[in-house]
């Protein structure tokens, strides 16, 4: 049997803490869960965000059924004594990376509201779309041939008219274009059309509407919501 790490095991006890069972057919959500010690120094887990927010040691999102993520409420635990509750703590992204991301959205900040808005979809959206699949390099090239800000893949770039798609502002385009008609076609559902963009809309419709049960798109869709909320909070 595979030893769970601490909090691995505390989470895994938060969740089977719902009166619900988890169903392999359950559509998943994403659901934040916040690690952080109140005024009492109770270690909590919880759904719910502290009211203080310099209590917050840091919140993880993960991809649990929509029936789970609706019950679950909070484990309260004493710390041992002599417990470092940094070293839990996920590492911080370095400073340079960090910086480089945030000089490269600036360049392009002004045209993605403008390509936002001329498609009908959020721009806060947009952003966390390029954000997670490019990092806003315009260069970047993936193992399985996607390129550019929005990463597009050769027959979703004809689809769209894209003849050259490293081109950022026809690229930005093209991505945009698809992501409003996914947004259509799901009836703006933004998970379904995250995981279409991620995985294809068949997949998404083969798998009963819901997110394909491959690991790289569910994870896509939880760190690209996850950056949406929190542009949006």
């Amino acid at each position: 049997m595979t030893n769970l790490s601490p909090f691995r095991t505390i989470f895994w006890l938060l969740l089977c803490s719902s009166p619900h069972t988890l169903w392999a057919n359950e559509a998943p959500h994403t659901t934040i869960i916040y690690k952080y010690v109140d005024e009492n120094g109770i270690l909590h887990l919880s759904n719910k965000s502290p009211e203080e927010q310099d209590q917050l040691l840091y919140s993880r999102s993960y991809l649990v059924p929509s029936e789970v993520s609706s019950s679950v409420s909070s484990i309260m635990l004493p710390i041992p004594k002599g417990l470092n509750l940094k070293r839990f703590a996920p590492p911080s992204p370095p400073t340079k990376n960090t910086a480089a991301l945030s000089t490269r959205k600036q360049n392009y900040q002004m045209t993605v509201q403008q390509v936002a808005q001329r498609w009908g979809i959020d721009a806060a959206l947009l952003d966390a779309v390029i954000t997670v699949e490019s990092g806003y390099n315009p260069q970047a090239l993936s193992p399985k041939g996607a390129q550019g800000l929005m990463q597009l893949m050769p027959d979703t770039a004809a689809r769209y008219g894209v003849t050259d798609r490293s081109d950022p502002l026809a690229n930005l385009e093209g991505g945009a274009r698809y992501l409003r008609d996914l947004l259509l076609m799901f009836k703006g559902d933004v998970t379904l059309a995250l995981a279409g963009y991620n995985a294809g809309e068949n997949a998404v419709i083969k798998a009963g509407n819901r997110i394909p049960a491959y690991a790289e798109t569910q994870e896509y869709v939880v760190k690209v919501l996850e950056k949406y909320r929190n542009s949006v909070r």
